[in-house]
């Protein structure tokens, strides 16, 4: 292999790996996000560990994080917990943070 191919397999190589963690990421944000919500509709243990489940896969429905915000936000209105726009994405940047260092650490 030149060096040019070794550069090109580790660009590769380091991409997947990238893309593999924020991933995880995502999904760890989710569920954190998931439990977070929850406490704010009131579940009890058992509840807000399903409702959190919903919420991770709720973020297969389209790319990005729209998804996402758009069940927390109908499920507050729903059940009628004040919070506002802004409130829902600052705790998901929050917990996107919390979520990457707890990956971090973890590897």
């Amino acid at each position: 292999m030149t060096t040019f191919d070794n550069r090109e397999e580790a660009f590769a190589n380091k991409f997947a790996h990238d893309e593999e963690l924020r991933f995880k990421a995502t999904a760890r944000r989710n569920k954190l996000l998931g439990l977070w919500a929850a406490e704010k509709l009131g579940y009890d243990a058992a509840k807000a560990e399903e409702y959190a489940k919903e919420v991770v896969r709720s973020d297969f429905e389209e790319p990005g994080d729209e998804d996402v915000f758009r069940k927390i936000r109908k499920d507050f209105d729903d059940a009628g917990v004040e919070q506002s726009d802004h409130q829902i994405r600052r705790t998901m940047d929050e917990l996107m943070h919390t979520a990457a260092e707890q990956i971090r650490t973890e590897g």
